[in-house]
């Protein structure tokens, strides 16, 4: 096929009714092109191809019917409404209008014959269509579609009409020809030669015997096809992120045994194999001159910040400087405790960069670190903006990668030292997170970067006993906590709240905390939540972590960087409102020390089917990769990498967990030598050219 009649060089504006202006919409689905719209994909199929007599109507189910206009009436019950009554040979049935006006009422006249659309729901007068669609039956109907209906994906100003008027105008130029087959049927898997124009206009228009299930699920060998390709765009996509990472230079960290030597000397403890083992993966990165990209996994508590520190030495005990960034003030200043206490006995100084900085303490840290004074500087976003200049960066370690977006740790490249020739040396990056990510998900979302997985936590930490028990025994659990502290222990209470609101989140944790001292009278209590100033947090953790709070009422804020090894007893409050990885992150708060710690999972019922099976898991599993695999099958990926946020991974046809089995083909295609650069390059600018790529995020 030449590329002349190609449909990705066809501007949207080739379609009949698309102006400009209407352009401008349809760019916020990303639809730019003809080829664009194609790939536009329903989210589900409605199925008006038959006539269902109201005697097969099914609760729940989607169904055009027909049928004689026995009665309309308004009815006034606790809402005011407009009730028809349907008939055809098999049955009755009741359509009920909340919003109608004279008009629409005066349309359903006895006698008159209707063609509806809706889904049929159990009502107070046996099934009831509830604002179903309908039309007349007469002259002028439309004629039956011998194919099932799609429901698109859509945005302010495009309707479901407009967008299937303007899908139906490139099928028929599809018909042409115009999508480029990318992929030879030699590197296609044996079971999936089903041809792209083919596959893109079975899933725009299936027919009326389409196996609606299959549909749903994704598994149809066309879906299969498309995913295919998707997939591999998204690998391509950060292989080529990955190479350009490696064309460039950065500064070699040879380890400085003496300074390393001072370093273990001191700890109270010895490294673990695990430890060990991924020191040696991140010495090697770093002792070269290639920018080391690599992802450290480790669970809650297995020792991820020691091997950061390591690390860190490598560029320090090199003249080098060292940037730490973390998500939250919380956990930057818990970083910093962490980094003073075991680098500044050797003489290494450590400054910090948060937003909360008084002004003349913020020009002192920024003077210490433009000057080299400060080796290491520990902060939050605040790590990136302009009047921040390093003296000599060499190495970033970012904790918790996935609360920011790629495009901010991509911005801390450009602070790296000048090279030679008066450009800039790039930092390596050491990413670490304690939420485990599925290697499936791995192998697909972080193509780019090297993993490490510290899978093996130190020794003598205790298991946590995790039960979980309704709202109803809440003065129980209130007693469970007056027992502990009364041994000596001290407790969480963590609040979650399905709103966003930060201000709603402080007041649910303002009104527990207010009910748990009316009843637990000799506790002393806390509150922290995203709405304290940062100093006010750090007074209230310091007191918690002191001994002088028995018991710290929070919400999520405590989630990561918190170590207080007396604390053996957490609560959370509607923990089915929460993903596995994060309440696995919560729960390690505890079992920090060598007590036996509990964590209570305080739910409210009714408990729907899904969250019984996620706090089961919890319940079932203390290894964090398994719960990452559970959540990741329960939720899917985009809550496991927090990418709902960041706007990183968002497929339109692939599934990671659906698709895993695709994963090997993948790779195999990406390295295939026949695959060639032209073909590469199309097949990223097909899924991804405007979107937001992972990289640029």
């Amino acid at each position: 096929m030449s590329d002349a009649g190609n449909l990705a060089d066809q501007p949207i504006t080739a379609l009949k009714g698309v102006g400009d202006k209407f352009a401008q919409v349809l760019a916020k689905l990303h639809i730019a092109s003809v080829q664009d719209l194609l790939f536009h994909l329903p989210l589900r199929y409605q199925d008006r191809t038959r006539v269902v007599p109201l005697a097969a109507l099914l609760p729940g189910v989607d169904a055009v019917i027909e049928g004689e206009v026995r009665a309309a009436d308004v009815v006034f019950g606790r809402r005011r409404s407009l009730v028809v009554r349907l008939q055809d040979g098999s049955g009755t049935i009741t359509l009920r209008f909340f919003h109608f006006t004279a008009a629409q009422k005066n349309r359903f006249a006895r006698g008159v014959r209707l063609r509806c659309y809706g889904e049929a729901r159990r009502g107070a007068s046996g099934l009831e269509l509830y604002h179903p669609e309908t039309e007349i039956v007469g002259e002028e109907t439309s004629p039956q579609p011998d194919t099932l209906t799609p429901v698109y994906p859509l945005t302010e100003g495009v309707s479901q009409i407009r967008l299937r008027g303007l899908m139906h105008q490139a099928l028929e130029m599809l018909e042409r020809g115009g999508v480029e087959e990318l992929l030879s049927v030699e590197l296609l898997p044996r079971d999936m030669d089903y041809p792209l124009a083919g596959a893109l206009r079975y899933l725009h228009q299936p027919p009326a015997g389409a196996d609606l299930a299959q549909l749903a699920e994704g598994m149809h060998p066309a879906q299969q096809r498309l995913a295919l390709e998707e997939l591999l765009a998204h690998h391509l996509s950060l292989l080529e992120l990955r190479r350009e990472n490696s064309a460039v230079s950065a500064p070699p960290l040879p380890a400085n045994a003496a300074l390393e030597r001072d370093f273990l000397s001191r700890l109270p403890f010895a490294l673990t194999g695990a430890q060990q083992r991924v020191c040696t993966e991140i010495a090697a990165d770093l002792a070269t001159a290639r920018p080391m990209m690599r992802l450290l996994q480790g669970d809650v508590g297995a020792g991820k910040t020691l091997v950061a520190a390591l690390a860190a030495l490598k560029a320090i005990g090199s003249g080098a400087q060292v940037a730490v960034m973390a998500p939250t003030e919380i956990l930057a200043e818990q970083h910093r405790r962490n980094f003073c206490g075991w680098l500044e006995p050797l003489g290494i100084g450590v400054a910090q960069l948060t937003g909360s900085l008084k002004t003349a303490e913020r020009r002192t840290q920024l003077a210490a670190v433009a000057g080299g004074e400060a080796q290491l500087v520990v902060g939050t976003h605040a790590l990136f903006q302009p009047e921040v200049v390093f003296h000599n960066l060499a190495l970033v370690i970012i904790d918790e990668q996935h609360r920011f977006g790629v495009r901010q740790r991509l911005e801390l490249r450009e602070k790296g030292a000048a090279d030679a020739s008066g450009g800039r040396l790039q930092p390596h990056q050491l990413i670490m997170t304690a939420t485990p990510i599925p290697r499936t998900l791995a192998m697909s979302a972080f193509a780019d970067l090297d993993c490490s997985v510290i899978d093996e936590l130190p020794p003598g930490r205790q298991p946590i006993n995790t039960v979980a028990i309704s709202n109803e025994r809440r003065e129980e659990v209130m007693q469970r906590v007056q027992g502990a502290v009364a041994e000596g222990r001290q407790a969480y209470w963590v609040c979650t709240l399905i709103e966003e609101s930060e201000t709603l989140q402080a007041q649910a944790a303002e009104t527990t905390a207010s009910e748990l001292a009316e009843t637990l009278q000799d506790v002393r209590i806390a509150l922290v939540h995203g709405r304290l100033k940062p100093d006010e947090k750090e007074r209230v953790m310091n007191a918690f972590k002191a001994g002088e709070v028995d018991l710290l009422v929070a919400t999520t804020v405590i989630e990561v960087g918190v170590d207080v090894p007396n604390a053996s007893l957490m609560i959370i409050e509607n923990p089915e409102r929460l993903g596995l990885a994060q309440l696995h992150q919560l729960r390690g708060r505890v079992g920090r020390g060598s007590i036996a710690s509990h964590c209570v999972l305080l739910y409210g019922t009714p408990l729907s089917q899904n969250g019984r099976a996620r706090l089961q898991a919890l319940r079932s599993h203390s290894d964090g990769f398994a719960i990452a695999e559970e959540d990741l099958r329960l939720r899917g990926p985009g809550e496991i990498l927090g990418t709902r946020q960041t706007g990183e991974i968002q497929h339109r046809v692939a599934d990671l967990q659906r698709d895993a089995h695709l994963l090997p083909q993948v790779q195999r295609i990406a390295s295939a030598p026949t695959l060639g650069q032209r073909e590469r390059q199309r097949l990223v600018a097909r899924w991804l050219q405007n979107r937001p790529r992972f990289a640029e995020a």
